[in-house]
């Protein structure tokens, strides 16, 4: 209790610090709530851990971050390579103008069909542990991902049921944390239930509010199991009964989350996630989010399982044993 007080306490104080808005500031709905509905994206830079050269240094100074927002719009002008999550504050913390495509096998397109990306001063998303860094695995968990990752590499495409979810369309997982690429959200609101519209894939995380019981543990879902509550003015959302198909990074069926939203202004929604798993890590984490309000609709992401890209993936893979077989020998004349 004392370490879920602290990180709370943490994270409580990133918000003062972020707005000096007074609760009687910010928007409320009827019922005396505050106004989380529209939409909200995350086109946050910085990246989930701490890069190692900055291991020392959990917060810029602001001329540090102009100098990064400057080489930001030099590096990704809208003509050179699109980059994805953390590898725009890497290439940008680099200054690397020749920063490599995500995908150098297949080629990819330019950054103009990319969101723009904004900087703030911390150098981690994550706020605990201090070093801004992921906890380290159980052994466990690093057994069950060598085995995994030995797995995948004898059998990367056997059929489709090898492929990970996203591939399959089926979800992106929960809690959807990438930036610029798809990272928005809509949050519906009435007084017993939150709906957040999730526009990467096709999720919408429905969050009773009216104190149900959690449901068995014998019962599970892609995204978990949604129950909210308030603090105050805070919407605090916990959930659990994952899957143990789905995996927010490394995470089993035992991954629970505790999920703090907070206004600290009118255009600043604040999401705080306490992420356990102690079949997984060794310790609990917390990432902290600022989402920016927008006026932008989110659209559809027409993703499906019957889509054509599995079957690109998978008659690719036949090419590549039909070209293997053939070289050892063991291919028909």
């Amino acid at each position: 209790m004392l370490i879920r007080s602290l990180c709370t306490t943490l994270v409580l104080s990133i918000s003062l610090a972020i707005s000096g808005a007074s609760a009687a500031e910010i928007p409320r709905t009827p019922d005396g709530r505050p106004d989380l509905q529209g939409v909200w994206a995350n086109i946050n830079a910085t990246p989930l851990e701490r890069p190692e050269q900055l291991s020392d240094k959990a917060e810029l100074t602001d001329e540090e971050v102009a100098e990064l927002e400057k080489r930001h719009d030099l590096l990704f002008n809208g003509e050179t390579d699109a980059a994805f999550g953390d590898s725009v504050f890497e290439a940008v913390i680099a200054n690397d103008e020749e920063h490599e495509s995500y995908d150098p096998e297949t080629g990819n397109y330019n950054h103009f069909w990319v969101e723009g990306r904004t900087f703030e001063n911390r150098t981690s998303l994550i706020v605990d542990p201090p070093n801004g860094r992921i906890p380290p695995l159980t052994p466990e968990a690093q057994a069950r991902d060598e085995a995994h990752t030995a797995y995948v590499a004898a059998h990367p495409a056997d059929s489709y049921t090898d492929r990970i979810n996203s591939d399959r369309c089926i979800t992106f997982g929960a809690p959807f944390i990438g930036a610029g690429y798809n990272g928005y959200f809509q949050i519906a609101q009435t007084p017993d239930t939150i709906v957040v519209m999730q526009e990467m894939a096709h999720e919408s995380r429905i969050i009773p509010l009216d104190n149900r019981p959690q449901l068995d543990a014998e019962i599970r879902n892609w995204i978990g199991e949604p129950r909210g509550h308030w603090e105050g003015d805070t919407l605090v959302v916990e959930t659990r009964n994952f899957s143990s198909k789905s995996t927010f990074l490394q995470s089993s069926e035992n991954l629970n989350l505790t999920e703090r939203y907070t206004l600290v202004d009118a255009d600043t929604l604040q999401w705080s996630v306490r992420i356990e798993d102690d079949s997984t890590w060794t310790q609990p984490w917390t990432l902290v989010i600022n989402l920016k309000k927008s006026d932008d609709p989110i659209y559809e992401y027409a993703c499906h399982e019957g889509n054509l890209s599995m079957e690109g993936i998978l008659g690719g893979h036949r090419a590549q044993e039909a070209e293997a077989l053939a070289v050892s020998g063991g291919g028909k004349e």
